[in-house]
């Protein structure tokens, strides 16, 4: 299974496609956030960094050779793991994937089974930290394959969805989420929670964090949203 907070982009155009791997990748633990072209799979990573990025070679718009080209040739996101999908069987187009910076190749009709076995292979050769490493930010470390959290060394209880809010601040400090941006990343796309609901959540967390008379560490940007620190 995977470690609490591992995200996984899906860039699929085909609906059915798209929902047999996301239940499946869903089931496995993942976080799993969706596009349905490549210029919009562009946009979600500006929007927050995946660990991981399954990819249809096919798309309208922007074909996956060049999301994967796009993503392999800037500093901030080239290590990024990424798994191309294609109907191309040959091997020239195989390595022609693979030579535009893509991590691992499978052809259609794959097995779903084989392809939760190489994700989980490219987290663990990539170190992400969604894959598990540990995170700190100042004096808060967060475990997340222990699920534990603590500043200044005094262990704190909270709940899974402020464990989930403090896990997403914590991989990108200082980056403003919106409101909208944390439901995505917390709730999921396809849950249609209010977004006062962040806002009490939030709170929740910080009243946490600060209960040993600590600083406030969580930033509020009038009419943007949050950042840590």
């Amino acid at each position: 299974m995977a470690t609490l907070g591992t995200q996984i982009l899906l860039v699929e155009d085909e609906r059915a496609q798209r929902e047999v791997l996301s239940y499946n990748l869903a089931s496995e633990g993942f976080i799993v956030r969706y596009a349905e072209n490549g210029e919009e799979a562009l946009l979600m990573i500006d929007e927050a960094m995946p660990d991981l990025v399954v990819l249809d070679w096919m798309m309208p718009l922007m074909s996956g050779i060049e999301v994967c080209r796009q993503i392999k040739t800037r500093n901030d996101t080239r290590h990024i793991p990424v798994i191309m999908l294609s109907a191309r069987s040959e091997d020239i187009d195989k390595v022609r994937g693979l030579d535009t910076g893509a991590d691992d190749y499978m052809v259609k009709p794959y097995s779903v089974s084989e392809l939760m076995a190489r994700v989980r292979s490219q987290l663990r050769r990539s170190g992400s930290v969604g894959a598990g490493s540990a995170l700190s930010f100042e004096d808060i470390t967060l475990d997340p394959v222990n699920h534990r959290v603590s500043r200044n060394s005094r262990e704190l209880k909270l709940g899974p969805t402020e464990f989930k809010l403090l896990s997403r601040f914590m991989e990108r400090p200082g980056r403003v989420f919106s409101r909208d941006q944390l439901l995505d990343l917390v709730w999921g796309r396809d849950v249609f929670v209010d977004t006062r609901t962040v806002d009490v959540h939030v709170a929740r967390l910080r009243k946490t964090l600060t209960q040993f008379e600590e600083s406030d560490p969580i930033r509020t940007v009038r009419g943007a949203g949050y950042a840590l620190g």
